[in-house]
Order: structure tokens, then C-alpha cells, then sequence
């Protein structure tokens, strides 16, 4: 079997898994956000917290909840790092450094996970599963509950109530990502992802010679990094790692982890506004970007025009070679097309254009699509900013769902949409303006501007992955990157929860003949076609100093 067509063929069964959980796992998710009942265990943590979990939210109390949570987040995340040389288990690693203790934690809470460390050299059994491991999954049902948030926006009237963010961060977790999580844990257990508490032994070389690892509770962590779309990896070489991703299997279904959530998520929300039509529209614009942009990290990975890599049937540089280009290529990109940043080769080593599609599925605002909950609202802000667009060419009043998009809607909305290229682009501009560390850009040129611009697209968007030519671990990029994340993560949370409270306020307007049919192929369409000149418009500039230049070259 050609290595094309194994590409091709783990492309379809990948299709194929994610369509048959599709209606099932949409279902359940409705089903869980939903009930007013509590589980046992649910009652238990809420007693814990002191929560009250009936009690219905405004917008500005729904965001004090996901705010307060999340700092909370960051002080015991950091405070864990910076103690880790007293903590047990730390396996002799010392505390980690002020500046990268703060961008980790911020990095973890806010669903990034940017590693600017190694983690098999700087991490402890503690902090890796008390701190990260936890925050994979509660960093990822904020999300979720964040997206939950916005759709009873749409689909409630007359209320700003939009549920109970406790209810919803607990449900998220304990009845979806642990049960999830559970299962593909055993899967990844039994193809040959570890699992222990093992501390530091040899383990000797083919060539001779031997080197140090450290075991840990590293299938698990997998899991949760994959189906939160966190991607912070127990090993520096993440999941490129044989302990973490060991078969062309197990990559396959890291990568059905990432993106079952995102894409089922449609289904809950059509199911929760009362018309699964306009789910399957969302998901058909999530999905038509999808495959467009795996088709053509495919081909370029594949075609690429040089002698040397015809020969060795695509470009191999910088992939394990156990999952081939093919392979390589359709976690490269929904990795970037989610909030995962997980990766399973070097994306500095793609070809020119292969790394540019890698920094425009983030730059899209990584909605196709996307992260736990984020994808979602993201995709959902840029489905009113198309129907306004509509309203315009015909000189009508726009409306979405039943609801009118006046001017405190737009307003919110453009806001969120200008918030992420404002950091990428202003953080990027001062990393190449003054001076920094002379170890910090290893490569010159358009590529070394690349690393730059990728980074901050990175934490900025909340992905986390990297090119991996520049070196992070300053105090400048711990600092500007961290700020970044945090940024990147909250700012928009803040207009979606407003925006949603509007909504929710709203009484329901009548569907006539001059509605637009939202539900309609041509709307996906008018939804694809706005994302794309929106983020042409906003990054064309930057892209043609950076991997456009590089692949013309």
C-alpha cells in the first residue's frame, strides 16, 4: 500500500468513527446540560464548594464564576510548581523558575498548555497529575460551559438567566471528560501507553550506551490532553513520544480524541435551540474547512516539488516515520484547527506552505473545528457577523435563531473577533522590534520571523504547539507569551457571556418569508466565505512576510 493511499484511508476511518458518535454523544451532552437533576457525586463537590447548584446566573455572575475559578486555578498551579522540590514524588526535579512556574499555570488554566520546559526533565508525579492533569479537564469543561452558556442565549427568552456555571464545570466534568477519559485511557494502555509511578531508571540504546527516563501516569494524561484539546504533553517530545502515541492506532484515535467533542458539540446545540438543522449547518462549515485544509496539508506534504522528497514519497523530514506523512499531516492539522497544539511531528520541518496552513487553521480562530466549547462560540460569533453581512446586502434587520442582531449584538461581536489578532499581531511586532535574547531566534530570515509569529498566533488562540526553532524559555516570551494565553482565553469569554445575556433578554421574532434560512447549504456557505476573507483581511500581511515568502521561495 502506497503511502497516499494509507493517508487517505486513515482519513476515512477517521470520518467514519466520528460519524457514528455523532448523534449519540450530541445527544447525551443536551441531556447532561439540560437535567435538573444531581448526581451523588456532584452533590458531594457542590457541599464542598459551597455552591448551589439551582441557582440561575445573569451573564455578569455566570463570568465571575468562570473568572474566580480560574484564578484560583493559576495561584495553586503555580504554588505547586514553585513548591514541587519539597513535594514527594518530585523525583528529584527542583522548583521551577518564577517566570515559567507563572506561564505553565497560566498557560494550563487557560487550555494552551505551552510548554516552554521539558517535561520528563522538570516535572514531578505531583505536579504532573494533581496539577496538570486536572487542570486538562477543568480548564476544558470551562469551556464547554462557556459554549453551553451562549446557546440557552439563544435559546431562552425574555431572561438574562443562562444556567448555574458551577452545575455546568461539574456535569462537564465528571458525567463527560472523566467517563470518556476512563475508557480511552484502557484503549491507550492496552496498544502500549504507559502507566505508572515509576521514578527514574536506564534504559539502554540500540547503538550501545543507555539514557534516563522517568515513568508516570502518562496514558491517562494523554487521554485528557487529546479530548480537552489541551495538548500538553508528558514528554517533551509530546506525542511524537512512543510512551505517549506508540502505533499508527493510537495516533488515529488521539486524533478521533480531539475531535469528537467539537463536532458533536453541534448536535447539542441544535438539539438545545430546537432545530437540528442549524446544527448540521454549523457542522458542515466546521467540517468543509476541515477536510479542506487536511486535503492540503496532504498534498503539499506529499507533492512537494524537490528531488529528495519525491523519493521518499513526501516530506519525511522532522516525522516518525511509524505514522508516515499521511498521518503527520491530519493530526498536524486538527491540532491547529482545535485548541489542542498537541503534535505528533515538527512543524518547523514542514514544507513552507504545510507550516503557513498550520498557523492559518489557528489564525482562523480554531473553529473547525476548534476547542471543547470555544470552537463553538467562536464559530457561533462568526455565524451573526455573516448574518449581518446578509441583513446588509438586502437592507433588512438581521436575525439568527429568533433573534434580532441590533447594535449592542454586533458591537459584542466584532469585539470578540478583533481581540485575538490585536495580541498576535502586537505581540509579534514587539518580540521582532526590540531587542531579545540572542538564543532565542535560531533561524534568520522568513522563517525565523515565522517561529515568532506562530508562537504568539499560538498562545494567543490557545493552542500551545510551536514551530520549536525558538527558544521560549526567556523572560520575555514566559512573560508576553503567558500574558498572551490569559488574554487570549478570557477577554473573549467576557463578550460571549454579554453577548449571551442579550440574547437571552430578547422575546422570539416570527419567522416570515424574508428570514434568512440559516439552516440552508447556502448559508454554511456565506459562514464559510466569512471566515475566510476575515482572516485573509487580518493576516495576509503578516503571512506573506512569514511561511508565503518562505514557500515561494
Amino acid at each position: 500500500m502506497g503511502p497516499v493511499l494509507a493517508g487517505i484511508l486513515q482519513l476515512l476511518a477517521l470520518v467514519g468513527a466520528l460519524a457514528i458518535v455523532y448523534v449519540p454523544l450530541g445527544n447525551y451532552m443536551a441531556k447532561v446540560y439540560s437535567s435538573d437533576k444531581h448526581l451523588r457525586v456532584e452533590k458531594w463537590i457542590y457541599k464542598g464548594i459551597g455552591a448551589n447548584p439551582d441557582t440561575e446566573m445573569r451573564w455578569p455572575a455566570y463570568l465571575r464564576g468562570v473568572l474566580s475559578f480560574s484564578v484560583v486555578g493559576v495561584l495553586f498551579l503555580y504554588l505547586l510548581q514553585r513548591l514541587q522540590g519539597v513535594l514527594p514524588g518530585s523525583l528529584g526535579f527542583s522548583a521551577i523558575e518564577p517566570a515559567q512556574a507563572f506561564n505553565t499555570a497560566t498557560s494550563f488554566v487557560a487550555n494552551t498548555n505551552w510548554q516552554s520546559y521539558y517535561g520528563e526533565q522538570a516535572m514531578g508525579h505531583v505536579v504532573q497529575t494533581a496539577g496538570l492533569a486536572v487542570q486538562n479537564f477543568v480548564s476544558a469543561a470551562v469551556g464547554i460551559a462557556v459554549a453551553i452558556a451562549l446557546v440557552r442565549g439563544f435559546a431562552r427568552s425574555r431572561t438574562g438567566e443562562l444556567g448555574n456555571f458551577w452545575a455546568d464545570l461539574v456535569r462537564g466534568t465528571v458525567r463527560i471528560l472523566v467517563p470518556i477519559a476512563f475508557v480511552a485511557a484502557i484503549v491507550l494502555v492496552a496498544c502500549g501507553a504507559i502507566q505508572n509511578f515509576s521514578g527514574i531508571h536506564e534504559v539502554g540504546q540500540f547503538m550501545g550506551g543507555s539514557q534516563q527516563w522517568n515513568g508516570g501516569a502518562v496514558a491517562s494524561q494523554e487521554v485528557i490532553k487529546e479530548l480537552g484539546t489541551n495538548g500538553g504533553g508528558y514528554f517533551n517530545a509530546n506525542s511524537a513520544h512512543p510512551f505517549e502515541n506508540p502505533t499508527p492506532f493510537t495516533n488515529l484515535v488521539e486524533i478521533f480524541l480531539i475531535l469528537v467533542i467539537p463536532f458533536s458539540l453541534t448536535r447539542t446545540f441544535g438539539i438545545m435551540v430546537g432545530s437540528v438543522k442549524q446544527g448540521y449547518a454549523i457542522l458542515a462549515a466546521m467540517g468543509t474547512i476541515w477536510l479542506g485544509f487536511t486535503a492540503l496539508m496532504m498534498w503539499t506534504e506529499f507533492a512537494h516539488h524537490e528531488g529528495a522528497l519525491q523519493i521518499a514519497g513526501g516530506a519525511l523530514e522532522g516525522k516518525e516515520v511509524r505514522f508516515g506523512v499521511g498521518g503527520s499531516s491530519i493530526f498536524a492539522v486538527a491540532t491547529t484547527l482545535t485548541s489542542t497544539g498537541a503534535v505528533d511531528s515538527f512543524h518547523s520541518s514542514f514544507t513552507g506552505f504545510g507550516g503557513g496552513i498550520t498557523m492559518l487553521g489557528m489564525m482562523l480562530g480554531e473553529i473547525a473545528p476548534g476547542g471543547v466549547g470555544s470552537g463553538l462560540y467562536g464559530m457561533l460569533i462568526i455565524a451573526i457577523i455573516a448574518v449581518f453581512i446578509a441583513g446588509l446586502m438586502v437592507g433588512r434587520t438581521p436575525e439568527y435563531l429568533g433573534k434580532k442582531i441590533g447594535s449592542r449584538e454586533i458591537k459584542l461581536a466584532a469585539v470578540y473577533i478583533l481581540i485575538t489578532p490585536a495580541l498576535v499581531l502586537v505581540f509579534s511586532a514587539l518580540s521582532m522590534a526590540l531587542p531579545t535574547p540572542p538564543n532565542s531566534m535560531l533561524n534568520p530570515g522568513a522563517h525565523g520571523f515565522s517561529e515568532v509569529l506562530y508562537a504568539f498566533t499560538s498562545a494567543a488562540n490557545n493552542n500551545g504547539s510551536a514551530f520549536a526553532g525558538l527558544n521560549a524559555n526567556t523572560d520575555w516570551f514566559n512573560t508576553m507569551t503567558g500574558l498572551a494565553m490569559l488574554l487570549g482565553r478570557f477577554l473573549p469569554m467576557v463578550f460571549v457571556l454579554a453577548l449571551a445575556g442579550s440574547l437571552a433578554e430578547q422575546k422570539p421574532v416570527p419567522v416570515t418569508a424574508g428570514t434568512l434560512r440559516t439552516e440552508k447549504p447556502m448559508f454554511t456557505g456565506l459562514l464559510v466565505g466569512a471566515i475566510l476573507i476575515i482572516v485573509g483581511l487580518t493576516y495576509f500581511p503578516a503571512l506573506a512576510l512569514g511561511p508565503l515568502a518562505e514557500g515561494l521561495a
